[in-house]
């Protein structure tokens, strides 16, 4: 079970920290990922990383303002969000997917949290 917050209402240029709590399997067995859904479009990836952390890869939307990053001790993985922009509006969602490469196709990943909303205003 993957369970996403942090998610709100932030003005543009501001700042979120996303979390994605993991139960019920090994943690550090999956990779995970951070997509993302805006009404009316599809699911896009946004980042992702590998089982222990060595591996990351970033949308090129957000490369240099978002930060993946994972506490397999605490079985949770973290999306920081900062320089905000209204275009990052969307709901939020992490993927799990077993092994330790990272993929950015939301069809390789098996599990799925129920997604959290981010809404920026300009």
């Amino acid at each position: 079970q993957l369970v996403e917050s942090g998610g709100g209402l932030v003005q543009a240029g501001g700042s979120l920290r996303l979390s994605c709590a993991a139960s019920g399997r090994t943690f550090s067995n999956y990779a995970m990922g951070w997509f993302r859904q805006a009404p009316g479009k599809e699911r896009e990836f946004v980042a992702c990383i590998s089982t222990y952390g060595a591996g990351t890869d970033y949308a090129t939307s957000v490369k240099g303002r978002f930060t993946i990053s994972r506490d397999n001790a605490k079985n949770t993985v973290y999306l920081q969000m900062n320089s905000l922009k209204a275009e990052d509006t969307a709901v939020y969602y992490c993927g799990a997917r077993f092994g330790p490469s990272i993929y950015k196709l939301p069809s390789t990943y098996g599990y799925w949290g129920q997604g959290t909303q981010v809404t920026v205003s300009s």
